[in-house]
Formats: structure tokens, C-alpha cells, sequence
């Protein structure tokens, strides 16, 4: 008869120990991931949209805020203005969240997590990856949405006109080709989502060590602190990457219409033509965004 072996303790999302569970079906972190981020995704979309707006700005003497942007959609745009876009949301979301909630757990699994705690560098590695696969594959939905997005904004000559994602997905592959859906603005797409998936989690396991070691309580308010920071520290990373991303994405194709080549050449040329600062436009409305999207993930787990 073999003698039963002692379990095995793990860590936790916050660092502590705690007995080892019987390992998650595979199919649930891609499930889970892209069922709540498709959810969050859909609440979160009026100010998503916001915050694009505010990225393609490019006059400095007529910079909305992000208040006075909300308005003017509204007031131009009506009430359902604020959720153009949001069937490409969802579907960027079902594809790119749950893509990268699941691999990061088979990652983990990879790693060794069966066997032991993950150090936070390996953690982060993790991340990084499933960040950049879950990206490339949510991009076509996350051009859609973009684009989708801008729209309201060009003149009325100028607009698109896509009537939904598969509408926008089937005009984009026919006009800039099928490879375009997985080429255009990719690079900073994969960028910002590997920043932000280290954000999310190495800085919220870090916030909330801190606060743990300074005489917090582990409850429902030390895991809010610490969401919020990390939410910060998330946006503080990836606007950059993300204003690139969307300036990049937004674009058409062809010599008239390209004027970045990059997401470096997006970056510098912003800075140049309208200073540091306007790499960080839209960041109050980022922000905004994923204070929820982070709050919610972290409280819930």
C-alpha cells in the first residue's frame, strides 16, 4: 500500500501559502478569461472609446479633456455613439483575454507551478508571453474596434462606415489584404499587452506585499489599494505603446495614407510634432478604464 504523499503548499495571487488544490481543467482559464473580460470589456467600452478619441487629438490648441470629449460624442453622436464598436470589443475580448488567461496558466504549468511557488520573475516571463500570444490573436478584432472607434471623429466623407466586425473585418481583408488583419499595429498591440499583463500582475503582487507588510489587514480594502495602484502603475506603462497602437491601427494603408512607419517612428514623431506629453493622451480615460477591469479580476479572485 503507498503511503499517502503530504500536499504540497503553494502561493497564492498574494504571495502567502496555502494548501495545494486539485489542478484547473486546462479549458476553464481560457473560458473564464474571455467570458469576464468580454463582460468587463462591454461596461468599460464608453470610456474605452473616450480615450481613443482623446489619442488621435492632434490639434494642441483644441485638446478636449476627457469630460468634455464624453460630452461632445454625446452631444454629436447620441447615447449609442459611446458603444460604437462594442460588438469588435467583445469579440477582441473573447478572443484575446481568453487566449491570454489560458496560456498563461499553461505557461505556469510549464514552469513548474504543479511542483512549487513561481519566483515573481518567472511569473512575469509568463506573463510577457501569454500578453503577446493573446495580442496577435485578438488583433483583427482589436483593429475592427479601433477603427470602429475613430470613425465618429474623421468627416463625414472620410468615415468608413463599417457596420459591425464582421462588416469591418470582410472591408479591411479586401481592401489592405487578409495578412493586414495580423500585421497592421500588431507590434504595439503585443507590446502594450505584455506590459500591461506584467503590470497587472508583478504590480499588484508587489502593492499589495507592501501593504501587507505595513500593517494592513488582508481584506476587501488592502485588495482595493492595491488594485488601484497596480491599475496606475499598468497605465503608466502602456499608454505610450497604446497611443502608438492606435495611431498605427487607425491609419489606412498605402504611401498617401501611412505617415507612421512604426511604433518607435509613432512615438518619436509625436513627441517631436506635439511634444512628450502627447504620449500619454488619453491616459485620465485609461486610467478610468481599468481601475474597474483590475478592482474586479483581483477582488474576485
Amino acid at each position: 500500500m503507498t503511503t499517502p504523499q503530504p500536499q504540497q503548499e503553494k502561493e497564492n495571487h498574494l504571495g502567502q501559502k496555502r494548501p495545494a488544490k486539485p489542478a484547473q481543467a486546462m479549458w476553464k482559464g481560457f473560458v473564464q478569461g474571455s467570458v469576464g473580460a468580454a463582460i468587463g470589456g462591454a461596461c468599460a467600452h464608453p470610456l474605452d472609446l473616450i480615450k481613443v478619441r482623446m489619442q488621435l487629438q492632434t490639434d494642441a490648441t483644441n485638446k478636449l479633456n476627457m469630460v468634455q470629449m464624453g460630452r461632445r460624442i454625446f452631444a454629436t453622436e447620441g447615447a449609442v455613439g459611446l458603444f460604437k464598436g462594442v460588438d469588435a470589443s467583445i469579440a477582441r475580448q473573447l478572443v484575446y483575454s481568453g487566449t491570454r488567461f489560458g496560456m498563461y496558466d499553461v505557461f505556469k504549468r510549464a514552469a513548474g507551478e504543479d511542483s512549487g511557488p513561481l519566483s515573481l520573475p518567472t511569473k512575469a516571463a509568463c506573463a510577457i508571453g501569454a500578453g503577446a500570444i493573446g495580442a496577435f490573436c485578438g488583433n483583427p478584432g482589436d483593429l475592427a474596434m479601433v477603427r470602429m472607434q475613430a470613425d465618429g471623429k474623421l468627416p463625414e466623407a472620410q468615415r468608413r462606415g463599417y457596420r459591425n466586425i464582421f462588416d469591418a473585418v470582410r472591408k479591411i481583408a479586401g481592401s489592405e489584404g487578409v495578412v493586414s488583419l495580423w500585421q497592421t499595429g500588431v507590434v504595439p498591440n503585443m507590446n502594450r499587452a505584455a506590459i500591461i499583463t506584467v503590470g497587472q500582475l508583478a504590480a499588484y503582487d508587489q502593492c499589495k506585499q507592501i501593504l501587507l507588510d505595513n500593517g494592513f489587514r488582508d481584506g476587501i480594502p488592502t485588495h482595493f489599494g492595491a488594485s488601484f495602484m497596480a491599475a496606475f502603475i499598468a497605465s503608466l506603462m502602456s499608454n505610450p505603446v497604446d497611443v502608438a497602437k492606435t495611431r498605427l491601427m487607425n491609419q489606412g494603408s498605402g504611401p498617401d495614407a501611412t505617415k507612421y512607419t512604426g511604433t518607435l517612428n509613432a512615438m518619436t514623431t509625436m513627441c517631436r510634432t506635439e511634444g512628450p506629453l502627447s504620449l500619454y493622451k488619453g491616459f485620465a480615460a485609461t486610467f478610468s478604464r481599468q481601475c474597474p477591469y483590475v478592482v474586479i479580476t483581483w477582488v474576485s479572485v
